[in-house]
């Protein structure tokens, strides 16, 4: 459903996945796909019934009244013209401010209607039914869900977002396409159309890509033009100019969040189920406290006792697997990657080299993937509160195994050799290599399963129909997208997203490019050129080669921003540290001026960089104005209404008392 422009266009955003079956076998009483069809209609949802090769397809669309029911039964909160968020109404309907895209429910909101609309198909005849499907029979009990129990049995193979064909055009043509405005991208069209997760995530890189140009332009002087002895003095400023630059961008990028949530009318706890759970009820949930300890069977205890034992226990839990993370990381992956530095010193080749950092990036991403399945095993077995935490956990624990792989061998080199040469051309191998690779995963990979899942349906029908040749053909959009891969993690798939993956490669990339950026200053430049094409192929990637993300509720780049304000503090260590070498080449680390300097360089930047998180303000005037207006007008509404409540009860009080009065003195008169 899109409301633009104030009409409704009902658009198919839902697809599922059944068994192709014959007429006879529709026809048959009881038929379950059948059944189906019958019941998403009775919910008020359109079905479009699509024959595909091997599958059918039902493309599925709700109108605006049955997405406003829907609402209406979650009890969805959001926000009103009188500038505070409240429970989704039918009848004042009106009064809720609509999406950038001029509809009333975002992407988000409506596939959490699909999802309650769907799942909420239960059998409320009172008696079981008796399904039928290729001589089955299957049974439907009383308040059981329909989906559920058809998705069990395996007939509905799969559910999953379809594109809409005339935003994927537009977005293909204003963002995709758009080579001439590199770095500016519609960011409400994409927040509109992936959600806020996408949104927010382009919005950071977008303004990453800007803030580079910069530092980008300032390494390519320092790397190009020979300074001579003025060299020592160019390093340090260049450093010190890129750590300032990298705490004002972090800080800067918190006000343009802060202002995007604002014009997207986003609180920043949003989406279903970002509640805390305790002893194995949401948060939202449990009792009073009084209660919850009488529940618990010790009436002695203090209310907040158990709540405290409880968190504790969950930190303990966390911190013993985050400290055997870092063990393990010690004492598996470290050997192996200072036995990979120590051979790559030992080769003269620098094709040879090429080749064995290339084979080195195919082991490490096996072995990383093996530790990332272990780390999400660790999680199941903590104690997090929400999904949210539990990917925040996964991302801590998978970018320190992805930080020793891919920094370990660098430091080697820098401690060990005190190379500015050797360290350069290490540092470019990398970037080019692990940038051909990842260009090559994103852009291929996709669209290598897409090709191979249409090659094997496009067998399997011709094995059916005995035909050896001739060329068959998928008709149908929806059958495409089917073939498609999803957009997912490649480690923790239950928790993440395709986001996991590119936010890593982001951060690993910022890292790079600030920890060693006295080493290569050109880095800047290359991680510039790298951003601008990221930009493109991975929205050629969402649109094109991927079917339509599922939307997740996020309102900030979460865990990936105390990761990025540490990679600063790193930089901020590194940099002193061949500064140091640079300037102490015989290694005998004496106190001299030089020296000093630099140690007091380190430590005023360390302060310079969290004094400016207090000095710059993390969102715009404008925006707590904003707040303020809002909470005042709640503030307002609630005290009118509390008004009138008191006085109606007030009324009603003193109005019986009047009475009796009235009559007493009728009675003595």
């Amino acid at each position: 459903m899109d409301g633009s422009n104030g009409e409704e266009r009902l658009v198919h955003e839902v697809a599922m996945v059944v068994p192709k079956r014959t007429r006879e076998e529709e026809e048959e009483e009881g038929d379950c796909v059948e059944v189906l069809v019958t019941e998403l209609k009775k919910r008020g949802m359109v079905v479009d019934r699509v024959v595909g090769l091997a599958d059918e397809f039902l493309k599925i669309a709700a109108p605006l009244e049955t997405l406003e029911s829907a609402a209406t039964e979650l009890h969805i909160r959001k926000p009103t013209r009188l500038g505070m968020d409240l429970p989704f109404e039918m009848q004042g309907s009106e009064a809720f401010i609509q999406q950038p895209d001029g509809s009333l429910f975002s992407w988000f909101e409506r596939f959490r209607c699909y999802q309650h609309l769907l799942y909420g198909i239960v059998n409320c005849y009172g008696h079981d039914v008796t399904l039928k499907l290729d001589g089955r029979e299957l049974c439907w009990a009383a308040g059981e869900s329909l989906v559920t129990r058809l998705e069990s049995e395996g007939v509905i193979k799969q559910m999953f977002p379809l594109h809409d064909e005339l935003k994927r055009k537009e977005l293909l043509k204003t963002w995709a396409l758009n080579w001439r405005n590199f770095t500016n991208q519609p960011i409400d069209q994409i927040y509109s159309y992936f959600g806020a997760k996408i949104g927010v995530y382009f919005s950071f890189l977008g303004m990453y890509t800007q803030w580079l140009l910069l530092p980008a332009l300032l390494g390519f002087i320092v790397q190009m033009v020979d300074f001579g002895s003025l060299q020592y003095l160019v390093l340090p400023s260049f450093f010190v100019s890129t750590i300032l630059w990298a705490a004002l961008f972090l800080q800067f990028w918190k006000r343009k969040n802060s202002a995007l949530l604002s014009r997207w009318q986003i609180n920043c706890l949003v989406g279903p189920s970002q509640g805390y759970r305790f002893l194995g009820m949401e948060w939202s949930s449990l009792p009073f406290p009084k209660e919850l300890v009488k529940n618990l069977g010790d009436e002695k205890f203090k209310e907040k006792e158990p709540y405290q034992r409880y968190e504790w226990f969950a930190y303990r839990k966390r911190f013993r697997n985050d400290v055997l993370v870092i063990i393990s990381i010690i004492c598996l992956q470290l050997p192996f990657e200072l036995a990979f530095a120590h051979t790559y010193e030992m080769i003269t080749s620098n094709t040879i080299k090429f080749v064995l950092i290339a084979i080195y990036l195919l082991i490490i991403q096996y072995l990383t993937r093996l530790g990332g399945k272990v780390s999400v095993k660790m999680i199941n077995r903590e104690i997090n509160e929400s999904v949210e935490n539990r990917a925040n956990s996964l991302i801590y624990k998978v970018f320190g195994l992805y930080f020793m792989q891919t920094y370990i061998g660098i430091f080697y080199h820098v401690l060990l050799h005190r190379n500015f040469v050797t360290l350069r051309q290490v540092l470019l191998q990398r970037l080019i290599i692990s940038q051909v690779f990842c260009t090559f995963m994103d852009g291929s990979l996709p669209y290598l399963k897409y090709s191979y899942r249409k090659f094997r349906a496009r067998k399997k029908k011709r094995s059916e129909s005995g035909e050896s040749t001739g060329k068959i053909q998928i008709a149908s959009r929806v059958e495409k997208e089917y073939y498609k891969p999803t957009y997912s993690a490649s480690i923790g798939v239950e928790l993440e997203d395709g986001l996991f993956d590119d936010s890593l490669k982001l951060a690993l990339q910022f890292g790079m490019i600030m920890m060693f950026a006295c080493a290569f200053p050109l880095a800047f430049a290359l991680a510039a050129v790298s951003n601008i094409m990221d930009i493109r192929t991975n929205a050629l990637k969402l649109l094109v080669t991927l079917q339509r993300p599922l939307p997740r509720a996020a309102a900030t780049i979460g865990a990936w921003l105390n990761i990025w304000q540490f990679l600063v503090v790193m930089s901020i260590c590194t940099n002193s540290a061949l500064l140091v070498c640079l300037y102490d080449k015989e290694g005998k680390w004496k106190m001299e001026p030089g020296l000093a300097a630099i140690l007091i360089m380190e430590h005023v930047l360390l302060l310079l960089k969290f004094g400016l998180s207090h000095l710059v303000p993390e969102e715009p005037a404008w925006v707590r104005a904003n707040r303020v207006k809002n909470v005042t007008q709640a503030q307002d509404v609630y005290s009118k209404q509390l008004l009138r409540s008191s006085s109606s009860e007030f009324a009603s009080m003193v109005k019986p008392e009047q009475e009796q009065q009235q009559q007493h003195e009728l009675k003595q008169s």
